[in-house]
C-alpha cells in the first residue's frame, strides 16, 4: 500500500472514519437479528460477522498498538473475528461462522461503538506526527471497511436466494434499453504502462467531501482519485508488452448468454476448460446463479426479488468457466488484464452511484461502454504479483500477497463497489468458480 502525508490529518481522518463506519451500519438497518446470523455457504460470512471483523481491523491494527491505556471490548474477539491473519493468531473456523449465535447482533454494535469511540479518541487527540505516521495504515482500514461493505451485500444476497420466499429489500430494477450489436475497440499493442501510479508529493494532498454514495442523507468521503492510495497489489508500475487486440464495447447480455444455453452451451465439453467441464458436472450447473426457469420462461432473483430476466441487462454472476465457456463458444476469448487496463484506463471512471435502495446494475446512457460501475469483468490473468512487488511489513503484508495462488483477476467494480474503488488499476480476485459476486463477461479477442 502507498500513501502520501497528510499534514494536518485529524479533522479529515476523523471525518473520513466517521462517515465510512456510518455507511456500514446504514446497510444493515433494516435487517433483523436472524438476517445478521446466518451463514448460506463457506465463502460466505454472515452480516454480524462483517460488523465484528471491520471493527476488529481497526483495534488489532490501529488501537492496540497506539492509543496507550487502550482496554479490549472483549479479549475473546481476537479469536472469533480474525479472518486470516495467521501471524496474529488463530481463527474461527470460517465455515462454521454462522454458528456464532452469541455474541448477538446488539453485542457486536456495542463493540463497534466500542471501538468508534476509541478511534475518535485517538484522531481527534493525537499529534499530526502520530497520524501522519500512520496514515497509510488508516487508510487501508477505510479501504478495508469498504470492500466489507461490498462483500456484505454479496453475501446477503446469497443468503435471500436461498429462501423460497424471494425476499425482496430494494426497489425494483430499471429495464434496460435493446443494445446496439457488439462493437470493438481496436488497439495495436505495444510496450504499455500498467499498475498504479507513484505517489507524489505531499503537498498534492487534498480531501474530496463531494457526495458520492446515496445512503439516505449520509455524506461521503473519497480519496482515490488522489493518487493517495493504493493496494501493494497494484505496485509498482511496469511496463508490459502487449499484442494487437480488441476489446467488445460493451458487456455480455442475458438475451445473449441465453442463446449459449439454447445451443447446447452448457452440455459440450469443447467449450469448456476441463476444470471447469469437472465443476459443471460436479455442481450439476446449468444456467447463471439465480436465474430460474418457470413455466418456459427465465426468471432471476435479486435483492429486488423475483422478476423476470431483462434479455438487454448484462449477464451477471458468472464464474470464470463459464465466461470462458461463452467465449470459446463465439470464437472469442476473455481480455487479459492488462489488455483491460490499458483500455480502460484511457477512460474516465463516471461519477458512479452506490444506491442501497437498488444494488443492482442500472443502464447508463452516460457510460454505455459499461467498463466501470456496473460488473466486475473476468480476465484469463492468472492473480501474480508484479515485478518488484512486495508484501507491507508484519501482520497487515498478509492483506493481498498470500492469495496469489489459484485465483484468477477481475476489474472494473460493480454496481455495488465503493466509488473509492473504482479505478483502472484495481485487481480483483476470486477463484475461477466464484459466481456469487456482480461478475459478468466482456470479449476479447487477437486483432
Amino acid at each position: 500500500m502507498t500513501a502520501r502525508r497528510v499534514a494536518d490529518a485529524s479533522g479529515p481522518w476523523l471525518s473520513a472514519y466517521q462517515k465510512t463506519r456510518e455507511r456500514t451500519e446504514t446497510l444493515v438497518k433494516p435487517l433483523s437479528e436472524a438476517d445478521q446470523t446466518a451463514q448460506s455457504m463457506p465463502d460466505a460470512s454472515p452480516v454480524k460477522w462483517h460488523l465484528a471483523h471491520t471493527s476488529w481491523f481497526f483495534e488489532t491494527f490501529v488501537l492496540k498498538a497506539n492509543l496507550p491505556g487502550y482496554s479490549a471490548f472483549d479479549p475473546a474477539f481476537e479469536y472469533l473475528f480474525n479472518s486470516y491473519y495467521n501471524s496474529i493468531g488463530e481463527q474461527f473456523p470460517r465455515a462454521q461462522r454462522g454458528a456464532i449465535t452469541r455474541p448477538g447482533a446488539p453485542e457486536v454494535l456495542a463493540y463497534r461503538h466500542h471501538v468508534d469511540k476509541h478511534m475518535t479518541q485517538l484522531l481527534s487527540q493525537s499529534s499530526p506526527e502520530l497520524l501522519n505516521s500512520l496514515d497509510t495504515l488508516l487508510q487501508l482500514g477505510l479501504a478495508h471497511e469498504e470492500q466489507h461493505q461490498e462483500l456484505l451485500i454479496t453475501d446477503l444476497q446469497h443468503l435471500f436466494s436461498i429462501n423460497p420466499l424471494y425476499p425482496a429489500v430494494t426497489v425494483p430494477v430499471q429495464a434496460f434499453a435493446p443494445v446496439a450489436a457488439l462493437g470493438w475497440w481496436h488497439h495495436p499493442g505495444g510496450l504499455v504502462e500498467i499498475g498504479a501510479p507513484a505517489p507524489g508529493d505531499a503537498s498534492d494532498v487534498q480531501v474530496d467531501d463531494s457526495p458520492s454514495f446515496r445512503f439516505d442523507d449520509l455524506p461521503s468521503f473519497r480519496f482515490d482519485d488522489l493518487p493517495s492510495f493504493r493496494f501493494d497489489n497494484e505496485l509498482p508500475r511496469h511496463q508490459v508488452r502487449l499484442y494487437p487486440f480488441a476489446l467488445a464495447d460493451r458487456l455480455v447480455t442475458n438475451g445473449e448468454y441465453t442463446a449459449f444455453i439454447d445451443a447446447g452451451g452448457y452440455n459440450d465439453p469443447l467449450h469448456w476448460l476441463s476444470e471447469g467441464w469437472a465443476w459443471r458436472c460436479r455442481e450439476q450447473i446449468s444456467q447463471p446463479l439465480y436465474w430460474l426457469r418457470r413455466a418456459e420462461q427465465w426468471w432471476q432473483y435479486s435483492l429486488a426479488g423475483l422478476h423476470a430476466l431483462d434479455p438487454h441487462a448484462p449477464v451477471r454472476h458468472i464464474s470464470l468457466f463459464e465466461a470462458m465457456a461463452y467465449a470459446q463458444w463465439c470464437g472469442c476469448r476473455l481480455a487479459t488484464e492488462f489488455e483491460w487496463e490499458h483500455a480502460a484506463a484511457r477512460v474516465e471512471p463516471s461519477d458512479s452511484v452506490y444506491d442501497p435502495t437498488i444494488l443492482a446494475p442500472q443502464p447508463q446512457p452516460q457510460s454505455a461502454d459499461q467498463l466501470y460501475n456496473c460488473l466486475w469483468q473476468w480476465t484469463q490473468s492468472q492473480y501474480q504479483p508484479y515485478p518488484g512487488y512486495r508484501p507491507e511489513a508484519g501482520a497487515v503484508g498478509e492483506y493481498n500477497g498470500k492469495f496469489m495462488s489459484n485465483q484468477f483477476v477481475l476489474r472494473g467494480g460493480s454496481c455495488i463497489t465503493p466509488p473509492n474503488h473504482i479505478r483502472a488499476s484495481y485487481r480483483n480476485f476470486f477463484p475461477a468458480a466464484t459466481r456469487w459476486q456482480f461478475s459478468g463477461i466482456r470479449m476479447a479477442k487477437d486483432d
